[in-house]
């Protein structure tokens, strides 16, 4: 008798071992999703691949400051999408329409909403967690 397998206690180590590779897989692809936020040779907006001084520099032309690294495209779009909120912008440029504001709109909003997460006290406890090794690969 003293050779009986408890099934109970089976499926409980089954449970427990499957969450905790949930847990690791979700640490991870957080872990991920940190290194591409990260990479600083890229445009925060189209991902392509940017010159360093471009990839250091957070000044645009006219002085504009920019919460994000843009690649030399991408910043034209930036300076003429704050132009036309302002009432101004370039006119010959008619695809910059009520859509592509919009889009702009919606990205921006989309930036501000992963910065205040990547802040969040989880997120933060999470990224220390990883850094600490504390959950596996």
């Amino acid at each position: 008798m003293a050779d009986i397998i408890s099934f109970d206690n089976m499926r409980q180590d089954a449970e427990e071992k499957a969450a905790d590779h949930l847990k690791k897989s979700k640490a991870l692809a957080a872990r991920k999703g940190i290194q591409a936020a990260r990479r600083p040779n890229r445009c925060e907006k189209c991902s392509g691949q940017i010159s360093e001084p471009e990839a250091n520099r957070k000044e645009a032309p006219r002085r504009l400051r920019t919460p994000y690294v843009f690649c030399s495209s991408c910043l034209e779009e930036y300076i003429d999408f704050i132009d036309r909120l302002q009432g101004r912008g370039n006119p010959d440029f008619y695809w910059h329409n009520d859509v592509w504001l919009e889009s702009w709109r919606r990205w921006i909003d989309y930036k501000s909403t992963l910065d205040r997460y990547i802040r969040s006290k989880e997120f933060t406890q999470l990224v220390r967690e990883i850094e600490l090794n504390t959950i596996d690969e």
